[in-house]
């Protein structure tokens, strides 16, 4: 795990601000209006990313106030940007390349297939991007905005429909965010009852078959010959790097994922005996111990 990113190299666009905005009775995460993009590397702060996102997820699972967890995923996206939910579900990011969008089974869009416009819609609920679809050609056009056309020529070589997930206007369902973290959560808390809880054979079934069901689109890359040789993922979502840096975290035996044994947050452990997150916590776990035990 040390080494599988070590020399690897991804793209990824985060805003400096986030707000939440209501459409239609539905609470959407999108970037602030006077807010600035920044396109950095994803891969240099994936781990923490993935424990952040995990334990997003464990306030969802314990049944936080929403208010909460909103102000979890802000920060969330204040230090990672969007998830791109748009270029994560379809079968290929390249969707704009064709007359209608082919959608593998996930928890948010029933539907199998749907018009490419109608699925641009989905995340661009207050301002529809300027883009002219005939058949499987299409024009997009935002020659009003000096810093989005800034930032789709830094990012020319992308696909089209990832280079708009960029742009100001683009934006995510609270709903759809909440579930997604709930997802990532529920297949660590699969893995540690599995190994830490009972030997019921039944009950290890259920756990095989619900960590099958955790997978997602595979990422591409490339090798591109810069100061070294260097892999560079194509991730088209930061849901897809996030969830491939997840699941070699979840594999990794020399520093394991762990819930702390005091504050029951997600951390890597540096060691495979590690029971909690910080010396503070194991201090403080210790002190309750000892209170408790003299009671």
């Amino acid at each position: 795990m040390n080494t599988f990113f070590e020399h690897s190299g991804t793209s990824w666009v985060r805003y400096s601000e986030y707000d939440w905005r209501e459409v239609d009775g539905k609470l959407y995460l999108t970037p602030a209006e006077n807010a600035k993009p920044e396109i950095y590397d994803p891969l240099k702060s994936g781990k923490q990313a993935v424990i952040d996102a995990l334990n997003i997820g464990r306030l969802c699972m314990s049944k936080r106030p929403d208010s909460e967890i909103r102000e979890a995923i802000l920060e969330f996206a204040n230090n990672y940007g969007m998830l791109g939910l748009m270029t994560a579900l379809p079968t290929t990011a390249n969707f704009m390349d064709y007359e209608y969008v082919y959608l593998p089974k996930n928890r948010f869009i029933k539907a199998e297939t749907m018009a490419t416009e109608d699925y641009l819609a989905l995340f661009f609920p207050t301002e529809k991007p300027d883009v002219t679809k005939r058949g499987v050609e299409s024009v997009w056009n935002i020659e009003n905005d000096r810093t989005m056309i800034a930032l789709a020529m830094a990012m020319s070589g992308k696909p089209t429909a990832m280079n708009m997930s960029f742009q100001r206007g683009y934006a995510e369902r609270f709903d759809w965010l909440k579930q997604q973290f709930t997802d990532w959560i529920f297949v660590f808390s699969t893995s540690l009852l599995y190994y830490e809880g009972n030997d019921d054979k039944e009950t290890k079934e259920l756990f095989r078959q619900a960590m099958a069901a955790f997978d997602g689109n595979a990422p591409t890359y490339h090798i591109e010959l810069r100061d070294k040789p260097t892999v560079v993922w194509d991730f088209h979502s930061l849901l897809l790097m996030i969830q491939m840096m997840f699941s070699t975290m979840l594999t990794d035996e020399k520093n394991p994922l762990r819930l702390c044994k005091h504050c029951n947050k997600v951390f890597e452990a540096k060691r495979p005996d590690n029971l909690f997150c910080s010396a503070e916590c194991k201090n403080r776990f210790n002190v309750y111990k000892s209170r408790n035990k003299d009671k």
